[in-house]
Parts: C-alpha cells; sequence; structure tokens
C-alpha cells in the first residue's frame, strides 16, 4: 500500500447529463491524486439492470455518499479497486444497489480509480489493464436515430450504426464514421422532404423514414465512403427490440412501418436485413428474455460475417452471459459498468464473455457525460469495439481521447482484432 494512493474524502453532488437530466458527480480525494466520475443514463433500460438511484434520486444518492459511503472509503486504497468495490456492495446491502443507486456506485467506483491512476502518475488505461492494454477499439458510430431515442418521430428500429472494420489506425476509422454520417445527412435530406437536420440524443440523424428506407441511404453511404477511403465500412443495428415487444399481442410492433410480426417473422426479417444491407452488428434483435430466439439469430447470422450483441439480454452481468455463451445466444456483449454498479463487476462480465468466445463491447449510455473515461475503460479491458455516439461534445470527448491513448501507447498502439470473431 502507497501513502500517495489512500483516500483522504470522497464527495457527491447534482449535475445535469447531455439530456438535461438529473446526474450524480462524485469525487474522490487521496494524498496525491484527485478523481471525479459522472454517472451516465440510458432512456432504454433492461430489466436486470441495477436500480439507478434510490427512492429519492439524485437527491437522496448524494445525501447517502456522504453519510454512508464517505465514512467506509476514507482511509481504504483507492489502488486496491476491488476492496472498494466490494465496500460498495457491503454498504448497500442489496443485489441490485436499490439503498444507494448503481449510478452512485459506478460514480464512485470510476472516481476511485481515476484518483489511483492520478496518483501513481500512470494514464487511467495502464491503472486498468496493465502493461497488455495495447490495443485500439473499432468505434461503432450512431447514424441514423430511431425508437425511444427520437421519442418515436424517426424509424421503428433504436440506432443504425456503422463500423469501420478496414481502418488502420483509431484517426482513419473516426474519419471513416464521420464522413458517413455527413453523407448520410445529405442522403437524407433528398429522401426526407420534411427533414431539417435534426439528431437525436447520440448525434444521429432523426429522418421520418421507414425502417428500410433509412437502412438504404446508409448503406449506400459506407459504400461510397469505403469506396473514398479504401477500406470496408459496414452498417449495423441495435433493434432495441424490448421497445417494440407487445406481449398482450404477441408481437414486435413496427408503428412507423405499420406492421407487426411474431416471434418467427421478426428472426427471418432481422435475417433478412443482414443478408440485404451486408450488416456486420445487430445488438438486441429479440426481447430481452428470449435467449433461444437470439441463438437462432446469431447462428444464422455468424455464417453471414455478423456479430450479433446482448445488451438489454445481458444487462452486463457475468451470470446471464454464461447462461447465453451456454445457449449460442449472442457473438458479443454490451458492456456499461452503470448497469451492474462498479468496475469490478464490470471487469468479471468482460472476463466471462472473453473466455467463452464472445466480442466484450464498451457502451455509452444516451444521457452522458463529458467524461472521456469509457475510452480508458475499451482500452484497458481489452474491448475490441466501443460505443459510444458519433457526435455532440460528451460523444467526441471519448473519441478523441482514444487518440490520445494511441498517442501515448505510441509505436505499440494497434488496432484491435476483429477478424476472427467475424469468421475471416
Amino acid at each position: 500500500m502507497s501513502m500517495s494512493t489512500i483516500i483522504e474524502d470522497v464527495r457527491a453532488r447534482k449535475v445535469f447529463d447531455s439530456r438535461g437530466s438529473e446526474a450524480i458527480e462524485v469525487e474522490v480525494f487521496t494524498a496525491y491524486g484527485y478523481g471525479r466520475a459522472t454517472a451516465p443514463m440510458g432512456a432504454s433500460r433492461g430489466r436486470g439492470e441495477a436500480v439507478p438511484y434510490p427512492p429519492g434520486g439524485v437527491d437522496e444518492a448524494v445525501e447517502k455518499v456522504g453519510k454512508l459511503i464517505t465514512p467506509e472509503l476514507v482511509g481504504l486504497d483507492a489502488a486496491d479497486q476491488r476492496l472498494v468495490d466490494m465496500v460498495l456492495h457491503d454498504v448497500d446491502g442489496t443485489p441490485d444497489f436499490r439503498t444507494i443507486g448503481g449510478n452512485t456506485a459506478y460514480a464512485t467506483s470510476m472516481a476511485v480509480a481515476v484518483a489511483a491512476a492520478s496518483s501513481l502518475g500512470i494514464p487511467l488505461f495502464r491503472h486498468l489493464g496493465g502493461s497488455m492494454a495495447c490495443a485500439l477499439p473499432y468505434p461503432l458510430g450512431n447514424v441514423i436515430g430511431g425508437g425511444k431515442h427520437v421519442r418515436g418521430r424517426g424509424p421503428d428500429i433504436q440506432e443504425m450504426l456503422v463500423l469501420p472494420i478496414g481502418a488502420g489506425d483509431v484517426v482513419e476509422a473516426l474519419q471513416a464514421n464521420f464522413l458517413v454520417h455527413k453523407k448520410v445527412g445529405g442522403l437524407l435530406m433528398e429522401l426526407d422532404p420534411g427533414f431539417t437536420g435534426g439528431r437525436g440524443d447520440e448525434g444521429a440523424w432523426a429522418p421520418s423514414l421507414r425502417t428500410e428506407e433509412a437502412l438504404e441511404a446508409l448503406h449506400k453511404a459506407c459504400e461510397e465512403v469505403s469506396g473514398e477511403l479504401g477500406f470496408e465500412i459496414r452498417p449495423g443495428l441495435d433493434v432495441a427490440a424490448s421497445t417494440l415487444w407487445r406481449e398482450e399481442e404477441g408481437a414486435y410492433v413496427y408503428e412507423r412501418d405499420g406492421v407487426r410480426r411474431d416471434r418467427g417473422e421478426q428472426v427471418e426479417f432481422i435475417l433478412e436485413l443482414i443478408e440485404r444491407f451486408g450488416l456486420v452488428y445487430v445488438e438486441d434483435p429479440l426481447a430481452e428474455d428470449d435467449f433461444e430466439g437470439f441463438s437462432e439469430v446469431a447462428g444464422k447470422a455468424a455464417k453471414m460475417g455478423c456479430l450479433v450483441c446482448g445488451d438489454d439480454l445481458f444487462v452486463t452481468n457475468r451470470e446471464l452471459i454464461a447462461k447465453g455463451a451456454g445457449m449460442g445466444s449472442a457473438s458479443a456483449v454490451i458492456i456499461k459498468p452503470n448497469q451492474v454498479g462498479t468496475l469490478t463487476d464490470a471487469l468479471e462480465a468482460v472476463e466471462e464473455a472473453r473466455s467463452r468466445g464472445m466480442v466484450p463491447v464498451a457502451s455509452h449510455r444516451s444521457g452522458e457525460s463529458t467524461d472521456p473515461y469509457l475510452a480508458h475503460l475499451a482500452v484497458g479491458f481489452r474491448c475490441p469495439i466501443i460505443k459510444t455516439g458519433i457526435l455532440g461534445g460528451e460523444r467526441v470527448a471519448k473519441l478523441n481521447e482514444l487518440i490520445r491513448i494511441a498517442d501515448e501507447l505510441g509505436d505499440v498502439a494497434r488496432m484491435a482484432d476483429l477478424g476472427r470473431s467475424l469468421g475471416r
């Protein structure tokens, strides 16, 4: 134990996220370092996620940091992340953080890690991942938004994405995503006479188009930019199918498309989209408890070089990841630390996924802060993909941090290996 990393104080305050919603920010002070982190919040959340805040919301969470968390953390070693996170679980005393809130736990856990790295004089990614952390993730950008992200005023599918799998470095990858986004904006002006350049929570365009019309535009832009840059760029989807599922009707309801699909029809529709548009990634194609349906999609999608990713299906929970892996339900897993509360819980989910041959995808939330730490987590936890929107200061803060990390790594920096995961 180094005296430089001993926690001397923990403080919290109420701030606001990128949607203007209340959020908790936690500060951690050591003798020679300082860390600060703000909790994000998703618009679309899985049933199995940690409870974000106690009943009194952010105000109660801030109060509980002072009364419950600070007395227990002062005097602990910030460099001992597992111990700190175990104490957070003990202080809360519930399986889903309903006492202090999962967002409170996350902000505290991350602030401790930042303070430890600051005290030790090393980058956060190095503190999290050690000397093996030298691969940069591919950025998964949100180009066209729908569903809850645009309050039902866009396509039914929540996110239409882009992944520059052929990029040689992180700058090339980011430029590719920005170029696709710009080109899609121009195409949407032609397709949707009422489109005025509106964007959703994550910087994605929000046109009034049906699913396949919007995907046609994205596919065309990917092909054109791939030709211009000389490397492969492919589209993807986050269906967020739980938001489409109507239990009482036994159907997925696409309101803008005017279509209702039963489970079998939903599976066939997703597979048709993968084949028709060359999708490289599909997240949450079915409702959050349908492990069997996911398995059917994942098995067939793998033959087409497409990752099937679980978010609501797994909620960064290692037990659910193990269950899904055993059933072949997905080839990739979304990692959102505030879904489970602490960095240790998130790391255990990453390790479970990786041990099962699944790709961990470090992910933001739709309501974000300007904290750049997701970039460090992606590199430190060796996640081959980072999902963090595409435009807006809170998104670009994380993307630019990847460039800084690449500079820090210097000659040892390389892009993550996705080839094996895509059947190449």
